[in-house]
């Protein structure tokens, strides 16, 4: 199996690029549009497609880029001229050199939430609530601990906007509150982190959540 990951720096002068940074929606049907068209109702999953808007600010860049996860290589001559900039790379390699007790860096934005109970009169038995400070800290540590099989030795998170947009097959309003966390780790688990890459960590993949980054220390996810 072959993991690509792919990288679009956006020019925001391009009236669809701006469009596209507004709406995760509108992004989710950009990116899809870049893979082949049959690959049946769940392409996503399928292709293992999985992806995250960075700002330019917090990626060191000047303007922001969109980082692309898949087992299919994305057509790029699918964006529209002028769109931005995009190269493809074989990830395969770092897969293959993760092992227990490695130290890496790790980035993630990802939808913190949790269902609510039968006692939670405010929102409604299972309905869902955002997570926000300590406590979504501690919804991230759960999830490297338990489902990426990595042990945090630092951690920094940071509130996002929420992923937003209006789906047009059922005028559907998405909303996905995101925080960003970032630090180190040593892998515990090697077999579970790779599945974890694969399969991305909690709600809202389709729009831009849950595509966990990692480099080996001596270098950053980007």
């Amino acid at each position: 199996m072959t993991v690509w990951l792919t990288r679009i720096q956006l020019n925001l002068r391009h009236r669809d690029a701006r469009r596209d940074v507004t709406s995760a929606v509108g992004l989710h049907h950009r990116l899809m549009m870049l893979f082949p068209d049959n690959a049946g109702e769940t392409a996503r999953q399928n292709m293992g497609i999985l992806f995250r808007l960075e700002d330019a600010t917090s990626a060191g860049s000047q303007t922001p880029y969109i980082l692309i996860q898949s087992q299919v290589q994305p057509d790029l001559n699918r964006l529209p001229n002028g769109y931005g900039t995009a190269a493809s790379k074989n990830l395969t390699p770092l897969f293959d050199a993760l092992s227990d007790g490695l130290t890496v860096h790790y980035r993630i934005a990802a939808s913190a939430v949790r269902k609510s109970g039968p006692t939670t009169r405010a929102a409604g038995a299972n309905a869902i609530i955002a997570l926000h400070g300590t406590e979504a800290d501690q919804w991230w540590q759960r999830q490297a601990e338990h489902k990426a099989g990595l042990t945090l030795t630092t951690a920094h998170s940071t509130p996002l906007d929420a992923a937003r947009g209006t789906r047009v097959q059922d005028n559907h309003h998405v909303k996905h509150p995101r925080t960003r966390f970032e630090g180190t780790a040593v892998i515990t688990d090697t077999n579970a982190l790779r599945q974890t890459l694969l399969s991305g960590i909690g709600r809202g993949k389709a729009y831009g959540c849950g595509l966990l980054s990692i480099a080996p220390a001596a270098r950053k996810p980007r």
